[in-house]
């Protein structure tokens, strides 16, 4: 991988909004590669984890946001427990997720990836836990995958391991909350988004 580094890009202001969402430095890491030897997706991945953050270090974060890894990335947290300088990796995964969203960059290629990613976190906001039948439900209607998993969902169904209506937690204000103030789905005075229309709908 050969690329050409500007001055400004050593700078660069999305590096820095991704120390600031969590709260650590690429700068740390000195490549002993721990992270992509224990990744168990790491056979899936254009870029392996190490490089993500070397790419971080020298301001390559289009080519980190472009990039199929972010998407592939499962957030086992493997990484960030073998890590020696005890870098959020994980973390740093989600935020590149979040940033890309954000900003456009995300890789056409992984639209599938990216729209459970939105389907999954808009029913963790609306819920504040999982509801597998919603997710589900949604992310067909999107995606066109209507007959895909269809027997495992029935083996589920069955099994008592999806259920129909969501399970009311306490503190969902709460948690919506904090996915505001994480700068992620609407504010109060915006439309409901169209992930939380479809899964009202479900419901």
């Amino acid at each position: 991988m050969r690329f050409t580094i500007e001055s400004q890009q050593l700078e660069s202001d999305l590096v820095k909004r991704v120390e600031e969402m969590i709260e650590q430095s690429p700068s740390i890491c000195y490549q002993c590669g721990k992270c992509s030897a224990g990744c168990p997706v790491h056979y899936l991945m254009d870029i392996p984890p190490n490089v993500v953050i070397r790419l971080l270090q020298l301001g390559q974060i289009d080519r980190v946001l472009e990039s199929r890894t972010i998407w592939v990335c499962s957030s086992c947290s493997t990484c960030s427990t073998r890590c020696p300088k005890e870098f959020k990796i994980a973390e740093c995964m989600d935020a590149l997720r979040e940033l890309a969203l954000a900003t456009g960059k995300d890789t056409p290629s992984e639209k599938d990836i990216k729209l459970f990613h939105q389907v999954f976190m808009s029913n963790m906001r609306m819920f504040g836990k999982v509801h597998e039948a919603s997710i589900a439900g949604v992310y067909k209607l999107k995606s066109r995958h209507f007959f895909a998993d269809v027997g495992a969902g029935i083996k589920m169904f069955l099994k008592g391991k999806i259920k129909l209506f969501p399970h009311r937690i306490k503190g969902v204000k709460e948690i919506r909350a904090m996915f505001e103030a994480a700068g992620y789905g609407r504010k109060e005075k915006e439309e409901p988004s169209t992930e939380d229309k479809e899964q009202e709908k479900l419901i």
